[in-house]
């Protein structure tokens, strides 16, 4: 066997659907040397982090931590330790990742009880509450921001439902963390996953989760083991609470330096400050692309600010621009997924890569590619 070519890829503008631009100060953070994970001065980085993880997701949660592995780890996370076979759970379902949710129900051996939106559309509470007058559930999950349609789906009406049947309310904020407003604790939120390398913008390998005292209660009252070893919170949280940490796995270190690094970036800037940001860089990409003759797919009232769906226009070859994107100016901007395949361009001003900068750039290369056909 040769010798593997030194590391040495191309650096591009991420403008898709994720991983995002990473701050130069989060890759020398990862660069900072790797201590025990058990180290008393890394625990002291993990309660750090925790803290900003509380302040980042708006609430007062003992637990809150990050697990380690990806967001669809975070996801599972959450299921996995409310739900035992034979429980009912009621799923909203307007994207890819409502999907998702939907396949984990499943496999967890719960009843899965489906609540459908069209894509593009957000979930309508009147369906939701309909659903509820049939059904007794466990818990109801729903996509604040789905990723695959652009969709920013309001939460508190269904929140508020979910709790006067008694339900825990469990949402999905991997898109949304960081770039527009999360209110854990005020909408009523008992379950909360999310990811870094969305509007965080850390590289991917972490998942910062959140749960509610009702959802803690839940777990503790488990009859039956938690399907996953990794990923049981009743070993996990040993490791993330408390004076005494347990050993339970070796933590990434490296990821767990990256994450609190770029939570720190976000303190800095703050959080309206940033949001602010985000939504004026929508309206700027907005702008630009209505006069290239570009149609967005979610209507203004439920349009994230961070992922930008729009229509690819007749006559345009979806995988030739964006091979013309990546190739010719390092741009990389995301296909559409299921139902949207081929049909739709996900284009995304997430965290560091949310500039004006980031906006012209692709305009530019968009009207210059176009203009060639």
């Amino acid at each position: 066997m040769s010798l593997a070519s030194e590391l040495n890829p191309t650096a591009r503008l991420l403008m898709g659907p994720g991983p995002s631009d990473v701050h130069y100060r989060v890759l020398k953070a990862m660069a900072t040397p790797v201590i025990g994970h058990l180290d008393p001065q890394f625990i002291l980085i993990m309660d750090e982090l925790k803290e900003m993880l509380r302040y980042l997701f708006r609430t007062k949660n003992e637990l809150t931590f990050a697990v380690s592995a990806t967001g669809s780890a975070g996801m599972e996370t959450c299921f996995v330790n409310l739900l035992e076979p034979g429980d009912d759970a009621l799923i909203c379902v307007n994207g890819v990742f409502g999907n998702r949710m939907s396949d984990i129900v499943e496999r967890c051996g719960a009843k899965l009880i489906r609540v459908d939106a069209p894509w593009g559309s957000p979930i309508d509470p009147e369906q939701v509450k309909h659903a509820l007058e049939k059904c007794n559930p466990k818990l109801v999950a729903i996509v604040h921001a789905e990723t695959s349609t652009g969709v920013l789906q309001p939460l508190e009406e269904i929140g508020k439902m979910a709790h006067d049947v008694g339900a825990l309310f469990l949402v999905d904020t991997v898109t949304s963390l960081g770039g527009t407003d999360v209110r854990m604790d005020d909408w009523g939120i008992d379950a909360i996953y999310s990811a870094p390398q969305k509007c965080i913008s850390a590289p991917p390998g972490m998942a910062p989760v959140s749960f509610s005292p009702q959802a803690v209660k839940v777990m503790e009252q488990r009859k039956t083991k938690v399907q996953s070893w990794y990923l049981d919170l009743s070993m996990v949280r040993k490791y993330w609470e408390g004076a005494k940490r347990v050993y339970h796995h070796t933590a990434p270190i490296s990821m767990v330096y990256a994450l609190h690094e770029a939570l720190r970036l976000i303190l800095e800037e703050g959080l309206e400050v940033r949001f602010e940001r985000h939504r004026r860089n929508h309206e700027l990409l907005r702008d630009g692309l209505e006069k290239l003759g570009f149609e967005f797919i979610v209507d203004t009232k439920y349009r994230l600010p961070m992922l930008n769906a729009v229509k690819i226009p007749d006559g345009v070859d979806d995988a030739v621009v964006r091979r013309r994107l990546l190739e010719e100016f390092n741009i990389e901007i995301g296909a559409g997924l299921g139902d949207f395949a081929g049909k739709v361009w996900r284009i995304g001003l997430m965290g560091c890569s949310s500039t004006e900068n980031h906006v012209f750039l692709l305009l530019a290369a968009l009207k210059k590619i176009i203009g060639d056909k």
